[in-house]
């Protein structure tokens, strides 16, 4: 037995009293079948969840009542799924009284009539273009605690006047991928997909659907969802949204993100501070329509031009065009997005006029987000600088987010000096415009600097590419703009930075981020100078690279950075100090050739080509060495740093064979040349007496020094012993340097020079031949300099071998060069390369000496011995023939006659 076929008659007749309040239905036709409704639902088991939720929802008498309907039935499985994730439908399934204690179960009878329209659909959408239709849904306000009320007299049918007005909810139809979509969007997208085939009732007809229609939310959840409506959402304040989603039959045109964006930045970042509410408030009105008879307006009633007034009293003219619907000035994008409290219609742009947002110059740094930096400029007595309105102030301005990464353990305390400086330095007396600025200048900023003997404290501009927005491509101290400038007066012209501009940081906190610059930093820090440095005012630092001490030469560089040698370290460090500060533009482009340095001597400047390429000359080192000026204009406490290309050597640094034989790790090799007596080699002293006569008085010494690893393999006893062997190894390793080596080039002819090859002791090219002091005392004194693979090249790859040597101890004992350095004293000319074995000198054996003479003498005399033995042979052939005599002899007196 049906349950709705056991009401009582007496309660049926009080049906048309009841029936007279609610919304008078559409009759249509009764449909010749011989079911109901409920019947089919009853009868398909498909539907089985579906009749415990009509049953708990009283809505069994309803259903039974509809003449005339069109019912979309969530199957069970769809049904399933929902109550997963809505515990009301779940309670309402498993029969919870205790869950359930709203008597009138208004939440899910809104949701079942959502998916009941009040009359029979004569016929189903074929394409995708949605139809519109009215539910029974009347929206209402479900916030309100659970009534304990009796519900009203069966049927109890939806009454009018809800969030709507008097207007039902809207549903759309529609039909694409061969398929029936219901709850779809405006352009037939998304929706719920209809499973089984239609099924026609004496009263309606019936759709099963794969999934529950959710019920459109109020208008502020609309806007959350919306991707077009993301800033608007973002902007939204708690009583904005409060009002969006508690006021009934609200008509709002809302611009879309786009829109947004064609204000200023600067507006923007207003509008999004907590200090916008009002005029947030006021924006709103200005696109939103409350009529006072509480009807919403749908696109459907934009068929014909029409005038609404907003809240704010403003007048909308809404005027349809071409299939388009014109807002005032706007357009509208997307019509028709349903909410439980109201219609919502995108539009193209805002509803604002020029004058409808006015702010004042000390407004817009409380407004757009900056209230910190604001309330930072106060702790430290600097207010007047933003609320002198007679002197001119470019502001660069830090949004609180970007002060609130600070406030940890960065930001200085409130109130501090240290605090002060830092808000100084965001501060550029005088008014620049975004077109005042051109990439690389250097501005001066309010902070004036002790370090700087009392002078203002500059900032690095750049400008990334003039051809975007001027303001956007400028960068302060590295720090980019946020959107566009802002001048609020004449004389106030507001920048908003990417970060907090802290103040430059004395030379070594500078510099030491750089990696590039770490060995020349490490060795400042391992001298005393670290402190001096820091705090000497008013100079410039010309730091190298790390490759310079390379370029240098390596035996060089280790000596100085030596334990030994801090003497000499420190002298380079002050060499590499000048004075003065210097930023790159004067330093290039100005007229001063000399510039003193803290080591006392001076840096010569030689200004070079059309591009004023600068290159240094140091006070010491050698021929033609120089540096060029890499300018960096990277600004300290003290003044400035730049980058050179090279080490620079002072006057006051003297680098010896001895001391680079010390940083090869040639110990061994120094006492090898004390004890043949050229000790005088090591020092740079003048030669004995007796030199001169071998011309090489006036000449530099180039050391070809041995590891002493190449000696484990020595009897060094038994070397030491014997003085000759001994004088002539070290002879072989010695090699005599001209004051001028004519490879080197000169920079008569060159502006720049390679520096890698001039700061070696001699050029290391392929097939170089070098007289060693040992070539005088043996033919094979001569070394050989090869590089492997050929061509010109520097230490690596390059061995070097004596001359004309054969077999076992000749080609086979070539030694590679590991390193090498260059000596300033003997004119800057000779010095020492490293080599990782020892050269013993070239003494062929007997048979490789003498071998080839003997065996010609001896081929020579068997060929006289052979010619001669040829001569008496034929002689002797000619001079013996044959003679004939009597058989029995010559008688006596034949002998007589």
């Amino acid at each position: 037995m049906r349950l709705w076929s056991c009401i009582p008659a007496g309660l049926l007749a009080l049906i048309p009293l009841v029936a007279s309040a609610q919304v008078p239905l559409h009759q249509h036709p009764s449909v010749a079948s011989s079911k109901t409704l409920l019947d089919a639902i009853y009868d398909d088991p498909d539907y089985l969840s579906l009749v415990k939720l009509l049953q708990r929802a009283k809505l069994i008498p309803t259903l039974s009542k509809l003449n005339g309907s069109t019912f979309f039935a969530p199957t069970n499985e769809a049904i399933k799924r929902y109550s997963h994730s809505n515990h009301l439908w779940q309670h309402a399934l498993d029969g919870s009284i205790v869950e359930l204690q709203d008597n009138l179960q208004l939440r899910l009878r809104q949701q079942l009539f959502y998916h009941l329209l009040n009359y029979t659909l004569s016929d189903v959408p074929t394409e995708q273009s949605p139809q519109q239709h009215k539910t029974l849904l009347y929206p209402r306000d479900t916030a309100e605690p659970p009534s304990q009320e009796p519900p009203p007299y069966p049927p109890w049918m939806p009454v009018r006047n809800g969030m709507l007005g008097t207007d039902p909810q809207r549903l759309r139809f529609s039909a694409r991928d061969d398929a029936l979509w219901v709850g779809v969007d405006a352009s037939g997208k998304g929706g719920v997909k209809i499973v089984k085939n239609s099924m026609e009732a004496r009263n309606g007809i019936l759709f099963g659907i794969d999934r529950v229609l959710e019920m459109p939310p109020d208008l502020a959840t609309v806007i959350s969802r919306h991707s077009g409506l993301s800033y608007l959402h973002k902007i939204l304040t708690p009583e904005l949204a409060k009002f969006l989603n508690s006021t009934p039959a609200l008509t709002v045109f809302l611009p879309v993100d786009d829109a947004w964006e064609a204000l200023p930045p600067y507006e923007r970042l207003y509008l999004e501070s907590e200090f916008a509410t009002d005029d947030l408030k006021r924006i709103l009105n200005m696109h939103s329509v409350l009529l006072e008879e509480k009807e919403v307006k749908w696109s459907d009633s934009f068929e014909k031009p029409l005038n609404l007034s907003t809240i704010e009293g403003r007048a909308l003219e809404i005027v349809p065009t071409d299939g388009k619907i014109k807002v005032s000035h706007s357009e509208v994008i997307q019509r028709d997005i349903y909410a439980s409290n109201g219609v919502l219609h995108t539009i193209s742009s805002l509803l604002l006029e020029p004058e409808d947002l006015q702010l004042t110059p000390e407004k817009y740094l409380l407004a757009l987000d900056c209230t910190e930096f604001v309330s930072l400029i106060h702790s430290v007595d600097l207010a007047h600088l933003i609320n002198d309105t007679e002197t001119e102030y470019t502001i660069l301005a830090p949004r609180d987010d970007v002060i609130e990464m600070f406030k940890t353990d960065d930001l200085p305390h409130r109130g501090s000096e240290e605090l002060k400086r830092l808000l100084q330095y965001h501060f550029i007396p005088g008014k620049w415009t975004p077109t005042k600025f051109s990439d690389g200048i250097l501005v001066e900023t309010a902070l004036e600097e002790l370090g700087l003997a009392g002078g203002r404290q500059v900032m690095a501009v750049e400008v990334a590419d003039e051809s975007k927005n001027r303001a956007q491509a400028i960068r302060f101290a590295g720090a980019s703009v946020i959107g566009e400038q802002v001048e609020p007066t004449n004389k106030t012209v507001i920048y908003f930075v990417s970060r907090l501009l802290v103040p430059p940081a004395d030379v070594l906190e500078t510099a030491t981020p750089d990696l590039d610059f770490s060995t020349f930093i490490t060795g400042i820090f391992s001298t005393n100078l670290a402190d001096t440095l820091k705090s000497m005012p008013q100079t410039t630092l010309l730091i190298p690279p790390n490759d310079a001490f390379k370029r240098l030469g390596m035996l060089v560089s280790n000596h100085l950075l030596s334990s030994s040698a801090k003497a000499d370290w420190e002298r380079v460090i002050r060499h590499h100090v000048l004075t003065s500060v210097q930023y790159a533009e004067p330093f290039v482009n100005g007229s001063k050739r000399a510039f003193q340095t803290l080591e006392g001597s001076d840096v010569h400047v030689d200004r070079r080509g059309t591009n004023r390429s600068v290159i240094l000359t140091s006070s010491g080192g050698w021929t033609d060495m120089q540096s060029s000026l890499e300018p960096r204009n990277m600004l300290t406490q003290t003044g400035v740093i730049h980058a050179v290309s090279d080490i620079m050597i002072p006057g006051s640094v003297e680098l010896t064979v001895g001391k680079l034989v010390k940083a090869a790790k040639g110990s061994t090799m120094t006492t090898m040349i004390v004890k043949a007596g050229l000790d005088w080699v090591l020092n740079s002293t003048a030669p004995p007496e007796g030199w001169a006569d071998q011309g090489l008085s006036g000449s530099g010494w180039t050391l070809l020094c041995p590891t002493d690893d190449a000696f484990k393999d020595v009897n060094l006893t038994e070397l030491y012993s014997d003085e000759d062997r001994l004088r002539g190894i070290v002879e072989q390793h010695l090699i005599p340097t001209p004051s001028s080596p004519s490879d080197y080039p000169s920079t008569d002819s060159w502006a720049f020079i390679d520096t890698f090859v001039n700061n070696r002791p001699l050029p290391l090219d392929d097939s170089a031949t070098y007289t060693t002091l040992h070539s005088s005392n043996s033919a094979y004194g001569d070394v050989l300099i090869r590089v492997l693979g050929g061509g010109k090249g520097g230490s690596d790859g390059t061995v070097i071998g004596i001359k004309g040597a054969k077999g076992k101890d000749g080609e086979q004992d070539w030694a590679r060069v590991v390193s090498w350095g260059r000596s300033t004293t003997g004119g800057g000319t000779g010095g020492v390369v490293q080599i990782d074995r020892l050269l013993l000198p070239y003494n062929p054996s007997w048979y490789v000496e003498y071998g080839a003479p003997i065996a010609v003498g001896v081929i020579g005399v068997a060929f006289i011995g052979l010619f001669f033995w040829g001569v008496r042979w034929v002689w002797r052939r000619d001079t013996t023939e044959a003679t004939y005599e009597p058989v029995g002899g010559f008688g006596p007196d034949d002998g007589d006659s």
